[in-house]
């Protein structure tokens, strides 16, 4: 078969495979390979990527293979292989692929370039997070693209648009995102972004007495209500905070009836977040609710990929593996796992190899170090409690203060997903949300509780 034959062979393999592939996993591995020619019925392709070579053959081989004997009518094999040269090439079509993009957007956004000084300040925003940079996989796709709509025309649809999921999955990055999007592509929009919990302490401290306090509340209302654009993050942080939640109230209000897009996260649904009038619940619901899960293994290793073309080091796929099977809770943790071996490797000047990673992580010592049972033991001993009532549906003071410490303990020691630690204490993973919430909270102001937790953690160290 001739190669123009073989190319358009699999030009109609590509488009099967569109059909039946999730599409962050067609944009990632897919749409790269190369075919290269067709002889003794194997299908031959080439890749760009070296670490496609395994990721296809363990997670794709059935796919392409079934895609391959439909459009030939017959059962085919196919190789896969690295080509260096056809990489180089790729690269550089990416490269100037992105001066094009760059030059585009900075002439036609040139006023927003212009001030973006003065934006990124008005606006709070951490401008690295990008919709360009946030790597899309099943877990958080109906969030990316209901964050691109809005993005691309704030309060026309999903408005509130309410975002949730444990912490470290991406809730900040696409929120954020959001706001950069905005900025430079409707520079006359204002926006801004706060955290709750800066939000909470600025509006106490308007509060306080002394100076023309009417005028401060009135400067501090408007702050948050002239906007087009107002994203809120963590909003889990507004319960039980009354004066808050009626200063949220109003605002919302005020944006709502004015038609300006806002946007909230929170580590849990509205229904979730204990003491939330049901007023600011149905508020909150009446747009589009939207959740981000933990990402699977290829998301998490587009990620790690991600990284790595960021900094530029050539890494092998078992580096890749090695952390991506090992940090599997949230995209932080797996950022930071790459961040420190990468950093440990560029310090001492060698190759990030599997054996290098292995010894920098340990993650088998770590996790054969301390469990949420062991930490469940020791803090139950410490506290003179059992298992079985930390188990139980017990409401004993004594009990719950010491259970909230175990699950805190639990989630900061082992990184375990919340949805792990509720599984152990027979709770709902909304319950353990908020017991870590509470001693996170309580430790920035209660030194006795703060002692108790860093006795238990001198236990668990002295056990194993």
């Amino acid at each position: 078969m001739e190669i123009a034959e073989v190319k358009q062979v699999w030009e109609s393999v590509k488009s099967e495979l569109k059909k039946v592939l999730p599409e962050h996993v067609y944009n990632t591995w897919i749409m790269s390979l190369e075919a290269a020619g067709y002889d003794n019925n194997i299908f031959s392709l080439l890749t760009v990527h070296q670490m496609a070579v395994e990721i296809i053959r363990k997670n794709h081989y059935a796919q392409i293979k079934a895609a391959l004997g439909k459009v030939l009518g017959n059962d085919t094999e196919f190789s896969i292989s690295f080509d260096a040269d056809l990489a180089e090439k790729y690269k550089k079509e990416k490269l100037k692929e992105k001066s094009k993009i760059i030059k585009e957007e900075s002439s036609s956004t040139k006023p927003s370039m212009d001030n973006l000084a003065q934006m990124q300040s008005f606006s709070n925003l951490n401008l690295k997070y990008r919709f360009d940079n946030f790597v899309v996989g099943e877990n958080s796709r109906f969030a990316h693209a209901a964050a691109f709509t809005v993005a691309q025309n704030p309060a026309k649809k999903y408005n509130p648009l309410f975002i949730y999921g444990a912490s470290g999955l991406g809730k900040t990055h696409l929120m954020q995102a959001i706001g950069h999007y905005v900025i430079f592509n409707k520079p006359k929009l204002k926006v801004r972004y706060i955290k709750t919990e800066e939000y909470v302490n600025e509006l106490i401290k308007n509060l306080q007495n002394g100076g023309e306090r009417n005028a401060r509340m009135e400067k501090f209302r408007q702050k948050y209500r002239n906007v087009d654009v107002l994203l809120i993050d963590d909003i889990q942080f507004l319960e039980s905070k009354t004066y808050t939640m009626e200063e949220i109230f109003h605002t919302f209000d005020s944006l709502h009836n004015n038609n300006k897009q806002i946007v909230i996260t929170s580590d849990r649904l509205p229904k979730d977040i204990p003491t939330l009038p049901d007023r600011l619940r149905t508020r909150f619901e009446m747009g589009l609710v939207v959740d981000i899960t933990p990402p699977d293994f290829e998301t998490r290793v587009a990620i790690l990929k991600n990284l790595a073309e960021q900094i530029s080091m050539k890494i092998d796929f078992d580096v890749f593996e090695y952390i991506a099977n090992n940090f599997v809770n949230n995209v932080r943790e797996l950022e930071g796992a790459f961040n420190k071996v990468s950093a440990y490797a560029d310090i001492e000047k060698v190759d990030l190899t599997l054996a290098y990673a292995k010894k920098v992580l340990n993650c088998e010592a770590m996790r054969k170090a301390v469990t949420i049972d062991k930490i469940a033991q020791v803090t139950a001993q410490y506290f003179n409690v059992t298992l079985q009532d930390f188990k139980s549906t017990s409401r004993n003071q004594k009990v719950s203060s010491a259970r909230h410490i175990a699950v805190y303990l639990a989630r900061e020691i082992t990184g375990k997903s919340f949805e792990s630690i509720a599984e152990y204490f027979n709770k709902k993973h909304t319950t353990m949300l908020y017991s870590y919430e509470k001693i996170k909270e309580d430790l920035k102001t209660n030194k006795e509780l703060d002692s108790e937790i860093n006795d238990i953690k001198n236990i668990l160290k002295r056990e194993n």
